[in-house]
């Protein structure tokens, strides 16, 4: 995990939802979330980063564990909670988690780790620890990131060709898992095959903010009436199996102990 510890010491996580932009994940997967929330939830967020979940959803009152892996983010997500018995914070990593009791929590967030998980073995393992310790019919929330999208992206900021000459790409333009590349790259059609080894059922495949990174400047500078018109669109894309492709960010919502993924 040195690279990712490294990543985060230069970058300031807790500003990434500023800009609208970016807000498109985060309003989108808590949309998400709020959809299973029920009155004296148990939740647990494992790879909390700074804590804009956690915080938020223990300050509207639900019991959350937050599992985080670096120091820096321990310290700040200590900082910001002050005394909101809601939440506690533990050390973790994401792929054991065997000081947590299996069948404990209602929800399950990995919204950051499989980002950082660069072999099957450990992308398995994260899975099937989140899977552990929720509940039976608990709800798990899964996210990962586009490795289509992020080509499109290196072409249109002329990076393709430094990633081909320096071996970072597959001939078939997957985004080879290199951890000194910090992030992982995903297709749903891996993810699917990932799934499969688990006896879940898929409640939701969302993307999370489409073609949002695209249009940053753009979006950014929309004034609060277009952004909510831009919302009310995204809420109608964000499922459709004919668009979540365009997305950068994915977010895989499923249900424990249902009937064996298909």
């Amino acid at each position: 995990m040195h690279y990712v510890e490294e990543y985060y010491t230069q970058y300031d996580e807790d500003a990434r939802f500023l800009r609208k932009s970016r807000q498109t994940e985060y309003v989108t997967t808590m949309r998400y979330i709020q959809k299973y929330l029920f009155q004296g939830a148990r939740i647990l967020e494992i790879g909390a980063g700074t804590g804009r979940y956690s915080l938020t959803l223990a300050v509207q009152g639900y019991s959350v564990d937050a599992v985080e892996l670096l120091p820096k983010h321990i310290a700040l997500l200590k900082e910001k909670t002050k005394d909101n018995d809601n939440l506690r914070i533990f050390e973790g990593n994401a792929v054991d988690l065997r000081f947590l009791h299996s069948n404990t929590y209602d929800i399950v967030l990995l919204l950051g780790p499989m980002y950082h998980l660069f072999s099957e073995a450990d992308k398995l393992n994260a899975l099937a620890e989140a899977i552990r310790v929720a509940k039976p019919h608990g709800v798990i929330f899964a996210a990962y990131c586009n490795n289509d999208t992020t080509i499109y992206n290196l072409f249109v900021q002329h990076q393709i060709q430094t990633h081909l000459t320096s071996n970072q790409l597959t001939q078939d333009f997957h985004i080879k898992p290199l951890p000194a590349l910090v992030f992982a790259f995903s297709r749903k059609t891996e993810i699917d095959c990932l799934m499969r080894n688990f006896s879940v059922r898929r409640l939701h495949f969302v993307g999370t903010d489409m073609l949002s990174e695209f249009f940053g400047d753009i979006i950014d500078d929309f004034s609060d009436a277009e952004f909510e018109l831009y919302m009310q669109y995204h809420f109608q894309i964000c499922e459709r199996a004919d668009c979540i492709g365009m997305s950068f960010h994915f977010l895989d919502v499923f249900q424990k102990n249902a009937a064996k993924y298909k």
